[in-house]
């Protein structure tokens, strides 16, 4: 009489990661500029000579001088004007960054695996 053969398969189960990204959350910067009115008080001299005027409109580098021309006293009347200059002054930036934070995480799985054992009886 012949033994039959038998075939018992052995399986293992194995566990695979997988990974996806999901957006857990939003930023929004939002940058509001506000607008601002001052009054600046100044102060200028002026000289006044009521004789004759004679408009000279020029721009000096230095104070003139009264100075006599014949029998004329020629008074320079200046005057002190003020510039007023605006400027755009970078109050603060904001620096975002993004960052990967490697996250481990424990993740219970069942896993099954068979075994043979062969004992051989005689």
């Amino acid at each position: 009489m012949k033994k039959k053969e038998v075939t018992i398969p052995v399986v293992e189960e194995t566990a695979r990661v997988k990974k996806r990204a999901v957006t857990r959350g939003r930023v929004r910067v939002e940058k509001i500029v506000t607008e601002r009115e001052e009054v600046i008080d100044t102060s200028s001299f002026e000289d006044e000579i009521e004789i004759e005027r004679v408009a000279r409109g020029v721009v000096l580098k230095k104070p003139a001088r009264p100075r006599r021309e014949g029998d004329t006293l020629i008074v320079p009347v200046m005057e002190e004007i003020t510039v007023v200059e605006k400027r755009l002054v970078l109050k603060e930036e904001l620096y975002i960054r993004r960052k990967k934070v490697k996250v481990p995480r424990s993740e219970r799985v069942r896993l099954r695996r068979e075994e043979v054992r062969v004992d051989r009886q005689k």
